[in-house]
């Protein structure tokens, strides 16, 4: 059976999950200071890498072949954050983006909307990852996922309805499938979800 979009998010979730309990400390670049273990403060690069490796070992027959920065056929400077399945095809084709609004500190991060809401190709947003899919001949399905660290003051949920409502102006956005993460070790970064859209093969065009 070919993987399918709910269960592709739900085994993200469970594959962060997995990789936070085996505690991994990230080193901030600047300082070369360690953060506070878990999962929370790695890079969005590592995380899926960290992420992915779990679920190769966890479910061989849908991840074992993963691969990551595959260049694109179209524009082959850029590269696809995931690939599954088969070269030189895919099964999948995946972008991923973190929204994460607190530090390991537990500060504001006030630039991290830039990261999923900018209209600007310079930004490599979750927004123009998602036109990128769309013209992309990469992957016999593509998918768009955001995981993001939820707390009291900061939720999810206006960030990912605001992508919704730009993404679906620009191209062909699939429902909404989303997981839960729960109880990881850091502090601060302890709880969040995974959200992950189906990407239409050509962006939709509307008369004005």
């Amino acid at each position: 059976m070919k993987l399918d979009l709910a269960t592709l998010v739900a085994d993200f979730a469970a594959g962060l999950k997995r990789a936070d309990a085996k505690r991994p400390q990230a080193v901030n670049v600047r300082t070369k200071k360690p953060f506070q273990p878990g999962i929370g403060p790695h890079s969005e690069a590592k995380t899926v890498e960290l992420a992915l490796g779990e679920l190769a070992e966890s479910r061989p027959d849908h991840y074992a072949g993963f691969e990551t920065g595959v260049p694109y056929f179209e524009f082959p400077r850029q590269r696809c954050d995931v690939c599954l399945g088969e070269p030189p095809d895919w099964d999948w084709a995946i972008e991923v983006k973190m929204l994460r609004f607190l530090g390991d500190n537990g500060k504001p991060n006030d630039n991290i909307l830039m990261h999923v809401l900018s209209p600007y190709p310079q930004h490599r947003s979750a927004l123009t990852d998602c036109g990128k899919l769309a013209r992309a001949s990469l992957g016999e399905r593509k998918a768009i996922l955001i995981y993001g660290f939820d707390h009291d003051e900061w939720p999810l949920d206006p960030a990912i309805e605001a992508f919704e409502l730009l993404a679906g102006r620009k191209v062909q956005l699939g429902l909404r499938e989303s997981a839960m993460f729960l109880d990881l070790v850091h502090p601060v970064h302890a709880n969040g979800r995974v959200f992950g859209w189906e990407i239409g093969a050509e962006p939709v065009l509307r008369i004005a």
